[in-house]
């Protein structure tokens, strides 16, 4: 990795450790800054006998380590996840207005979710996992429909893979809008999973997720040349040796593992894979060697943020996060769509 790289990740890394400080200490009962940075110290295997006991509380310290920490690593888990898949659809697709759910996964996801809560299944089996399990299904099982509609002659032509896209998320949502005004006593469970929370989710969710994260950033890492040359056109990266066909399946079945997973644990959460990505482009370049990992910790201090706003802004009351996300995201959606415009007006 060259020297600007090293200096990128740890600024990026900086920011992602100093997010997780300062958001622990934030919440309806507020902690020191130094207490919570001697938690986390004493919590460090082999590093405890070394320091004396802190002055906190008791108290403190499950909070922070029960409570809080909990979260705090699935939001950085899930935003990791959501930035890399934008990262990913991004690159293959050649369309900087791309994102995770530009292929129906969520709305397929939304779908399983939306079903057990209508018909009161959401616990039936699995229990808590009920709801996560069936939702990553279906989440994939669109996927595959996806790839089906779009491939002509074993090929998969990216104009058509956007519009079966399109065309099968305006379907599940309209499954999922009916679903909402059919059901009289769920529907705000339906309607609040849909906006996305991170709530009540213990170590077990991030276990869950964590190895979807790991396989999917060593994947698309080993993929971060093919994607640079993605961007000179099929045709070029072909005959520079790029296996074509096989790069856009890999990465785009890689990159929805991702989002699934991601949308099963946390619900419906938008704009993350959008707006990261475009902002460590601007920051630091296009080369995917370097723009998936840092995608990947700007996404998980972006999501800690994010959450940390949701669970506090208007406290006690907790806002879905997806509506936080929404609000920045929205915007900077329309900046990238002007900008566009603009490039090809003047190109």
């Amino acid at each position: 990795m060259s020297r600007q790289g090293f200096l990128w990740g740890g600024a990026f890394l900086a920011l992602l450790l100093l997010s997780v400080v300062v958001c622990l200490s934030l919440g309806s009962a507020g902690l020191p800054i130094a207490d919570v940075w001697g938690i986390l110290l004493r919590a460090i295997p082999g590093v405890s006998g070394w320091m004396s006991s802190g002055a906190w509380p008791e108290s403190s310290e499950q909070i922070v380590l029960q409570i809080r920490m909990p979260r705090v690593v699935l939001a950085i888990v899930v935003g990791a996840c959501l930035s890399l898949a934008g990262a990913g659809f991004q690159g293959v697709l050649r369309n900087p207005l791309a994102d995770p759910y530009t292929l129906g996964v969520a709305s397929g996801a939304a779908v399983g979710a939306a079903f057990l809560m209508l018909t009161g299944l959401q616990f039936a089996g699995l229990g808590r996992w009920t709801i996560p399990v069936v939702a990553f299904g279906t989440g994939l099982l669109s996927l595959y429909l996806v790839l089906r509609l779009a491939r002509n002659q074993g090929k998969i032509r990216i104009e058509t893979l956007l519009l079966s896209g399109v065309v099968l998320q305006a379907f599940l949502g309209s499954m999922v809008s009916f679903m909402v005004s059919a059901s009289h006593k769920t529907v705000n469970d339906i309607v609040f999973w849909m906006m996305g929370s991170l709530a009540l989710r213990g170590w077990s969710y991030s276990g869950v997720l964590l190895p979807y994260l790991l396989v999917g950033c060593v994947v698309l890492m080993c993929y971060a040349r093919p994607l640079n040359l993605f961007a000179l056109g099929e045709r070029q990266a072909a005959h520079l040796g790029v296996r074509v066909e096989r790069t856009k399946v890999v990465v785009l079945v890689v990159s929805t593992l991702m989002a699934a997973g991601a949308v099963a644990v946390a619900g419906t959460i938008g704009f993350v894979g959008l707006v990261v990505p475009h902002l460590v482009r601007l920051l630091a370049g296009p080369d995917y060697r370097l723009l998936l990992p840092l995608s990947a910790l700007l996404g998980g201090a972006y999501m800690l943020w994010s959450d940390t706003i949701a669970r506090t802004l208007l406290s006690p009351t907790e806002i879905p996060l997806g509506v936080i996300t929404a609000f920045i995201g929205a915007p900077f959606f329309a900046y990238l769509l002007r900008r566009r415009k603009s490039a090809v007006r003047g190109g």
